[in-house]
């Protein structure tokens, strides 16, 4: 709900203390973050939320999308 450098600072760190998430990267556009996390279940991911994301300053909302199918998973750039 508002930006300041405590606040990513916060956010940074809480998610690259949990396990679940692969990705975290940081967006220009209509939100500030978008986390890529593995979950078992709807049931951890309700954890997951409550426990890591939810609790922080600053987080307004949430946006969830499952993913249910691989198009082209792990793209490796040409070097």
């Amino acid at each position: 709900d508002h930006t300041a450098p405590h606040i990513f600072e916060r956010f940074a760190e809480a998610v690259i203390k949990a396990p679940e998430v692969l990705e975290c990267h940081m967006v220009v556009g209509g939100f500030d973050y978008l986390v890529k996390a593995r979950i078992s279940e709807m049931a951890a991911y309700q954890d997951f939320l409550t426990r890591v994301i939810l609790p922080l300053p600053g987080v307004k909302e949430t946006h969830t999308y499952a993913s249910i199918g691989d198009v082209k998973p792990d793209a490796l750039l040409p070097v």
